[in-house]
This record gives C-alpha cells, sequence and structure tokens, in this order.
C-alpha cells in the first residue's frame, strides 16, 4: 500500500498487542498518526471481552522502520473529550478470572471465559453477564470517585452521590466513549468516596509505544505488570525470557505529555505505533494504582532512526519537566565553569544535552537497574558511569509504583552523535540552550 503523510485512528484493539495481527497504515516517516483515544484502565477493567486491560489503538505500520531501528514520537497535542470519569483503588474480586482479573475474566455463573456483559442499572454490581445475568465485573473499588471537568479542560471537582449517580445513568455521554468503543464506562458504578476536592489537569498518555515481539496484553507491555504473564495459568502466560520481547509502551510516565518527545524501539517490522490511556492529571508514581482515565484526541508525528537498536524507551521531556540538575548549564554558568576550568587546569568542558532512558522491572530497585544498564549499553560505557552523571547531572524519578523509573542526566555530544541523536535532543531544547 501507499504510505500516507497522515493517518486517522479511531479503531481499537481487544487488549492485545499481536505482532501477527494486520496494522494500520502505512504513515510516511516523517508523518503523523492522529487519534481518538478511549479511557484507560478502568473501563476496560470491568469489560471482560477487553483481554488486556486496556483498550488501545491498533498499532500503525511506519514506513521505513526496521527491526533494529528505532521510531521517534513527538507529541504535538493531547486534548481531553471526557466530560467526567471515575476512578480510585481497586479490589479483585475472587472467583471471576483465572491468574489475572486484568487479562483472563470468567463468569462466576456460567463460567464463560471473557463474556459479553451488558449493563444493569448503576453501581459496582450493574455489570451482568449476557449469558446468564450474573454480577461479572472481576474488580470493585476500595476508594474510588467521580470527578467533572470544566469547559476549559483546566481543573476537575470529584462529586457528591447525586451528582455521581446522575452521570452513571448516561456515562458513555459523559465519558465521551468513541463509538468503536466496546468498554463500559467505569463512571456506572458511581463511585464518591471524595467529594468537593479540587485537581488541576495535566494530560499525558500512559501508554504510547511500540509492538512487541508477540502477542502481550497491552497493560501488561512493561517490565513490572509483566511478571504478572510469567508462568500465568491463562493463555497469555510467557515465560521469563519472553518477557524480554516487551517494548515497555505501558509507562504511566506523566511526562509523557504534549511537547514531549519519545523514541521507541523497532521489535517488529513496521514498529506498531499505538497509544492510549489517557489520563487526566496523576503525580509521579501513581500510588493509588490508577488515576483519571479520559478519552482524547492526539496528534504524533513520526520519525525513523535508522540503526539505532535500543531495548526500551528514551524520553525528551519538555524543558519545564527536566531535573533541575539536568537542565543544560546557562551561558553564564558556562563562564563561570570556564574561569573554574582554567584555574585547575581543565583543558576543555563537556558539552551536553539532556536525556531519559525508561528503565522498568518487578520493583523500583529492578527498575532503576533495567534503566542504567540500557543507558550504558545505548552508549557503550560502564554502569557505574552512568550512576554518576545521573547523580551529578540528573535525577532517578518513578514514573509508576512498583516498578517504571526514568534515569535522566546529560550526556555528552559525542555519545549523541554517534547515534544520530543530536539533531533531536538539540531540537527539543533549542528554547532553553544558551540562556
Amino acid at each position: 500500500m501507499t504510505a500516507k503523510q497522515t493517518i486517522f485512528v479511531n479503531e481499537f484493539t481487544n487488549g492485545i498487542l499481536d505482532p501477527e495481527q494486520e496494522m494500520l497504515g502505512p504513515v510516511q516517516d516523517g508523518g503523523h498518526i492522529i487519534a481518538i483515544t478511549t479511557p484507560g484502565c478502568w473501563g476496560p477493567m470491568i469489560t471482560p471481552c477487553i483481554r488486556g486491560g486496556h483498550e488501545v489503538t491498533k498499532p500503525v505500520y511506519i514506513e521505513g522502520a526496521e527491526v533494529g531501528d528505532a521510531i521517534v514520537i513527538l507529541i504535538k497535542s493531547i486534548q481531553v473529550t471526557s466530560i467526567a470519569t471515575s476512578s480510585g483503588n481497586d479490589k479483585p474480586v475472587d472467583g471471576r478470572f483465572v491468574g489475572d482479573p486484568f487479562v483472563s475474566v470468567k463468569c462466576p455463573g456460567c463460567g464463560e471465559l471473557y463474556p459479553e456483559t451488558k449493563i444493569e442499572g448503576t453501581g459496582p454490581e450493574s455489570i451482568r453477564c449476557t449469558n446468564c445475568g450474573t454480577d461479572v465485573s472481576p474488580f470493585v473499588f476500595t476508594n474510588g470517585y467521580t470527578i467533572a471537568f470544566d469547559s476549559k479542560r483546566s481543573v476537575g471537582v470529584t462529586l457528591p452521590k447525586e451528582a455521581a449517580e446522575k452521570i452513571a445513568r448516561d456515562g458513555h455521554t459523559y465519558m465521551k466513549t468513541p463509538e468503536n468503543s466496546v468498554q463500559n464506562p467505569i463512571v456506572t458504578f458511581a463511585p464518591h468516596d471524595l467529594v468537593g476536592t479540587v485537581a488541576r489537569l495535566r494530560p499525558f498518555l500512559g501508554q504510547l509505544g511500540t509492538t512487541p515481539r508477540r502477542p502481550m496484553p497491552d497493560s501488561h507491555n512493561a517490565g513490572d505488570f509483566g511478571q504478572f504473564l510469567v508462568e500465568a495459568p491463562h493463555e497469555y502466560g510467557i515465560t521469563k525470557e519472553q518477557l524480554e520481547d516487551r517494548t515497555d509502551g505501558h509507562m504511566d510516565i506523566n511526562r509523557v505529555r504534549e511537547g514531549a518527545v519519545l523514541i521507541c524501539p523497532v521489535k517488529v517490522p513496521g514498529g506498531g505505533v499505538y497509544l492510549g490511556d489517557m489520563h487526566a492529571m496523576q503525580g509521579d508514581g501513581e500510588i493509588a494504582g490508577h488515576t483519571t482515565d479520559v478519552a482524547g484526541l492526539v496528534t504524533l508525528q513520526t520519525k525513523v532512526i535508522k540503526g539505532l537498536s535500543i531495548d526500551g524507551p528514551m524520553l525528551l521531556p519538555v524543558p519545564e519537566d527536566l531535573p533541575h540538575l539536568a537542565l543544560p548549564p546557562t551561558r553564564q554558568e558556562r563562564e563561570a565553569a570556564s574561569a573554574l576550568a582554567k584555574q585547575w587546569g581543565v583543558k576543555s568542558l563537556e558539552e551536553s544535552l539532556p536525556v531519559s532512558f525508561i528503565g522498568t522491572g518487578s520493583s523500583l530497585n529492578e527498575a532503576t537497574e533495567n534503566g542504567l544498564e540500557r543507558a550504558a549499553g545505548t552508549f557503550g560505557v560502564s554502569i557505574p558511569e552512568i550512576m554518576n552523571r545521573a547523580t551529578i547531572t540528573g535525577s532517578i524519578e518513578i514514573g509508576r509504583y512498583p516498578g517504571v523509573v526514568t534515569v535522566t542526566f546529560l550526556a555528552p555530544l559525542p555519545y549523541l552523535d554517534k547515534l544520530g541523536l543530536t539533531e533531536i535532543v538539540r531540537d527539543q531544547y533549542s528554547p532553553i540552550l544558551n540562556n
């Protein structure tokens, strides 16, 4: 097929990222993807026919992307379309799943796997098996809330019982779930444990990345959630070694927002760029396990870097999201450093630019080790060197608890030059260079 300059995406997976499934596109190298996204965690979590815990867009084939390359994804815009949503802490319900409530739901009444469902009324018992009528939701809230947004999508306020129930009776309208989405809207549960809480919006994508080498539930395409697939009793169970086929597209890093740049590995022909799980806001760590899942409209631009073989994603945050120590030195700081270098016989100063490597694992410690290893391997240097650079010119920041981090530091220009990254990184930070 002829590659297009721009592709519009409004189709979604059943929760499984499968490299054998036909991709959308192709889109030209340097082209754009405009996508409608569905709400992420909670809606799919109470919709058993969705097998991955999320409902992400069908992957897009990028022209010229071959295994061993990387795809640069520029996040041009993120717009929240939902009027309201619900979220909170989750509790799995025993007897309603096989091994993993995100992946393999079983009706406790008729025993059907991945049953179709219907909504009857509101509240946590409203999701019913179409076949036998049994309450089938594999999750309930331990503490939950319903939140509505202002027309400018700048602030949200959590609602009392009466307002939550009004929204619950017309969930698809208030959540603006796309026409091709099959999820049950989570506002149907009408949670209202928090009332009158004010939260400012800063939307980002919890899911953005490329297709893994093997079929994998979308929410488990990461080193922490992926642990639940190892030796799992359902059809998507894998070995520990096979978990290395992941691409870490499910990051829940709040810095993956409008203006940021993500660099992703290509592990299948065409890359298979997908996105979803938009959140209205989230503090570092997503400590509640979930945040405000919303529908939205996203514009991306993609570019292929030939021969850049990386195991997991790299992130170029917007300048204001950089750790303080990872900000490029100002002109005044360079002048002071030059004077100090001359005093101590240092012949030249490093020129460097900020980069972040994503690390994931079963714990934050393991994720940090993974991020350090990825950085060292990409640049061909030792892990202790990366540890030093991240300590004095960067930071380790939590993306998602329990096991996603960013390892950020100032990388010397020769390191970036060797990989063909200098121009991309310099463009990202040109507004603050030489200030």
